[in-house]
């Protein structure tokens, strides 16, 4: 159980709500819709520099430092936020922030790390 904690913990002292935002190219208030929070708790994050209080917000803000950090070795930073944006066949002709919107973040990941694989690193 302790290993988990300290696991946890490495994992969020890693976490910047202002930057994952700043390398999807999104504004407050596609974040907030992301994390399913307000607008107002994204900015009071960022402001504080501070981290959900909620264990389900970490988790969905944690899957999107994963998402981040792959998206980025294998598109490079531009690449990664057109990748979010762009309608994908993929993912039924939406986007990959639509799916995470809808909860399947793990799908997205899933598609980032099929091109990982593919590109043989």
């Amino acid at each position: 159980m302790r290993a988990g904690r300290n696991e946890m913990a490495a994992v969020e002292s890693q976490l910047a709500p202002h930057r994952i935002r700043e390398h999807l190219g999104l504004s407050r208030e596609r974040m907030a819709r992301l994390l399913d929070v307000s607008t107002r708790t994204v900015e009071r994050w960022e402001q504080r520099a501070d981290l959900p209080a909620s264990l389900a917000s970490r988790a969905r803000l944690a899957k999107l430092q994963q998402i981040v950090d792959l998206g980025q070795v294998v598109y490079g930073p531009d690449g990664l936020r057109r990748f979010v944006m762009l309608p994908m066949p993929v993912f039924g002709r939406g986007t990959a922030l639509q799916l995470i919107e809808m909860g399947e973040a793990d799908r997205v990941y899933g598609a980032i790390a099929a091109d990982y694989e593919g590109q043989g690193f």
